[in-house]
């Protein structure tokens, strides 16, 4: 028996059968101070120009921070950084405690040791259901290829197999 779209809990759990990567996207908030979470709804758009996508829960406290922020910047963890991951899952906390990063385009704070880091101009933010999708733009960027990433899938973390 297939259970109605309206059983959110088998939805989450049938979209969570999609392995994901899992990242951390970070900006400056108006007042100057940095803000953060975890995300696994990071995808591609367009190469020219080149645009990527990530979404954030309309219910989150960091939306409007978000929404006014001139840039961001996206951060694919490595396999070996769940721990910072759990860490800007987290709320409420003070994720940046003692946590080295140094200020990127805008002024958004740029996390050390990821696989790959996108440093993006934000373009526009789209209202879609209880989400709101951001679409930036690439202005620079940097490729790690030594790390593995960090995947979750089916509500937990895993890792690529060799």
């Amino acid at each position: 028996m297939n259970p109605a779209p309206t059983d959110t809990r088998a939805l989450r759990n049938a979209l969570g059968r999609f392995a994901t990567g899992v990242a951390i996207v970070t900006a400056i908030d108006r007042d100057g101070n940095p803000v953060g979470l975890t995300v696994n709804s990071f995808s591609a758009v367009s190469l020219e120009p080149p645009l990527v996508l990530w979404c954030l829960d309309n219910g989150s406290h960091n939306l409007e921070a978000f929404r006014h922020a001139s840039h961001h910047a996206i951060h694919i963890l490595a396999a070996d950084q769940q721990d910072l991951s759990n860490r800007f899952a987290t709320w409420p906390a003070d994720r940046f405690a003692g946590l080295p990063w140094q200020r990127g385009i805008g002024g958004a704070p740029l996390l050390p040791g990821c696989c790959a880091r996108f440093e993006v101009a934000n373009e526009t933010a789209h209202p879609a259901g209880d989400h709101t999708v951001f679409i930036g733009r690439v202005e620079r960027y940097t490729d790690n290829a030594q790390p593995a990433p960090l995947l979750f899938h089916a509500g937990r973390y895993a890792r690529l197999a060799d």
